[in-house]
């Protein structure tokens, strides 16, 4: 595979072996910051998946997987995370020529894809069990055991990170793999699985079948050879997904979306958290689930978070990935379009537009660029207000009181991310134990956090937790052992 741009159809990676579909079907892979065709893919389907999760279910029962010992598991993650760092450079101009986003953002995704790697290869053989008091003569234990077979589907905002994510904890476990990557970002997971089978993985732990989701997403949730599924996405699908999880009596972890809020109290320290508030809503052009897209501002200091809110904004560019503007191209003209209809959605009495970032004189026209947009005060039935947008889009709300900031950092059908800004310590514990969601963030904002910290959601943002230790059970299922030795 080269850097930029390949020539011949990039197969499906089954068994560590290159599979194209039988009908020849291909995906063009266009570049966001220009449209241009920098790839094409197989498009895999129920064939392919069906022979990725046959391999995958052989690798798990009687083959090389089944034999090796969490410490040796460990070390093969160890090495396939060496090998991410290695090629590091090459991954991340994959990575932001097929997704958009800036060149320096890429080389941070691809930090953060080797620390998965490195993370879980050391928790591999660190996953105990416990022993219960029982009855005299008995013997009991608790043990951790892989489902087996993992199907995973990861979405097009960060691929390099939701492979480390996703299929690191997965396969530190003893599970083995079949991940289905979105259509439109498909080159680094790919490539990581190439280099899988380069530092050793045995055939069949770790398959990648690429293809659209109504087909080989369909046929991979749905196969009666997958023992658990791992889901990352949008509600809408999150919903067939649980649904076809369901018809197989399996389990799944769901990461679906949000509508973030940032509460900024009047004794907040503004000049901490307005850098911070500007970054969390166009890191990754505001493709980012756990973005933080609402501000709610306490009523007495909103005029002057505004203005410099609104003077952040200026300074905003969306830029060709090469560029390293403040954010890039979105993902495609498909998701220009519809953050361009909340755009123009707002503006009216309701929910006014305050300010406009600006795309870079030197962004292609046939780029799908987006200046970022700021709106406020939002009425709280306006759509900006309760919808995620997915794209650089700020929607501004005034509170009043500690109970009314939290009644609206609830009144979403999301719960994934929250920020507070107060330098109260008792207010940061009220409304942190107050806000229902699964990561709060106090006087700083982390967009979903680090490696180690568990992250989830409730309600319409899903459930199950990903990254952290916690990640490692939610892979696994628990049995206990009896035992009776006797008095």
């Amino acid at each position: 595979m080269n850097e930029m741009t390949v020539n011949a159809a990039l197969p499906c990676l089954i068994a560590g072996k290159p599979v194209l579909p039988a009908d020849g079907r291909t995906i063009d892979l266009l570049c966001p910051s220009d449209g241009k065709k920098i790839a094409e893919i197989a498009a895999g389907g129920a064939a392919e998946i069906d022979q990725a999760v046959r391999v995958a279910r052989s690798a798990f029962e009687d083959g090389a997987w089944s034999t090796l010992t969490a410490l040796e598991r460990g070390r093969l993650l160890r090495r396939l995370g060496e090998a991410i760092a290695e090629n590091a450079a090459m991954l991340a101009e994959l990575e932001a020529s097929d997704t958009g986003k800036p060149h320096r953002q890429a080389e941070a995704d691809m930090v953060a894809a080797a620390r998965y790697f490195e993370f879980y290869s050391g928790a591999a053989d660190k996953l105990h069990g416990d022993t219960i008091p029982f009855l005299a003569g008995y013997q009991v234990q608790t043990v951790y055991e892989p489902y087996g077979v993992v199907g995973i589907i990861i979405p097009w905002n960060y691929p390099a990170q939701m492979v480390g994510r996703t299929c690191a904890a997965a396969l530190a476990v003893g599970n083995t793999v079949v991940m289905k990557p979105a259509e439109e970002a498909c080159l680094t997971p790919l490539k990581i699985c190439e280099l899988a089978h380069e530092v050793g993985f045995p055939d069949g732990a770790f398959n990648v079948v690429t293809g659209y989701g109504h087909e080989a997403g369909a046929a991979l949730t749905g196969h009666p050879g997958v023992d658990f599924l791992s889901f990352t996405g949008s509600p809408q699908v999150g919903v067939m997904v649980q649904t076809a999880a369901a018809r197989n009596h399996i389990d799944c972890t769901l990461e679906l979306g949000g509508k973030s809020p940032q509460i900024l109290f009047a004794d907040a320290d503004l000049d901490a958290a307005i850098p911070v508030v500007l970054n969390a809503i166009v890191q990754n052009g505001g493709q980012t689930c756990s973005a933080g897209s609402r501000a709610l501002i306490e009523a007495s200091i909103y005029d002057e978070v505004i203005d410099r809110l609104k003077a952040g904004f200026k300074d905003l560019v969306a830029a060709p990935w090469r560029e390293n503007g403040t954010l890039g191209a979105l993902i495609s003209a498909k998701q220009k379009q519809r953050v361009e209809g909340y755009i123009a959605a707002g503006g009216g009495s309701d929910a006014p537009l305050i300010a406009r970032g600006r795309v870079s004189p030197t962004a292609p026209e046939t780029g799908n660029y987006v200046a970022p947009a700021l709106f406020g005060p939002v009425a709280e039935t306006h759509p900006l207000a309760h919808e995620e947008v997915f794209g650089p889009v700020l929607a501004c709300l005034k509170f009043t009181d500690e109970a009314d900031a939290i009644r609206i950092a609830n009144g979403t059908d999301y719960g994934l991310v929250a920020a507070v800004w107060t330098r109260d310590g008792g207010r940061q514990m009220r409304v942190s134990k107050a806000m229902q969601c699964g990561q709060v963030f106090i006087n700083c904002f982390g967009a979903g956090g680090g490696i180690e910290l568990p992250f989830g959601g409730v309600r319409k943002s899903g459930h199950g937790r990903e990254k952290g230790f916690a990640a490692l059970h939610d892979f696994t299922q628990m049995k206990t052992i009896v035992q009776n030795h006797g008095t």
